[in-house]
């Protein structure tokens, strides 16, 4: 069993960061061994993947994204990160880290123009 568990969220003005983070309990190899996605949902839209992080490799970035967004990953305390920088009000959303078929329940991300 795995548990994900988002933190970061909030309400920052266009051009401004956040950093979200995603730490995970369970089993330690199971974290080790799996891609780590973050998607982002907004308000009656669809679940959109924005940046994914491999268990061995770079990350890889929606278009929309690529070049003000950072994930990273700490295999020694299974946790991952989403630095967002210049931050534009189309990002805001329920950001949400998945790890395999395990959700966290997100944390809200509000950039105001």
């Amino acid at each position: 069993q795995v548990h994900l568990v988002e933190s970061g969220g909030g309400l920052v003005q266009a051009g401004g960061s956040l950093r979200l983070s995603c730490v995970s309990s369970g089993d330690r190899f199971f974290f080790h061994l799996n891609e780590i996605e973050w998607y982002r949902q907004a308000p009656g839209k669809q679940r959109d993947l924005v940046a994914s992080v491999p268990a061995g490799g770079s990350a890889t970035y929606d278009h929309s994204v690529s070049g003000r967004f950072t994930a990273s990953r700490d295999n020694t305390r299974t946790w991952t990160d989403l630095q967002m920088d210049s931050l534009k009000p189309e990002d805001t959303g329920n950001y949400i880290c998945c790890l395999r078929s395990y959700c966290g329940r997100g944390t809200q991300v509000t950039v105001s123009s």
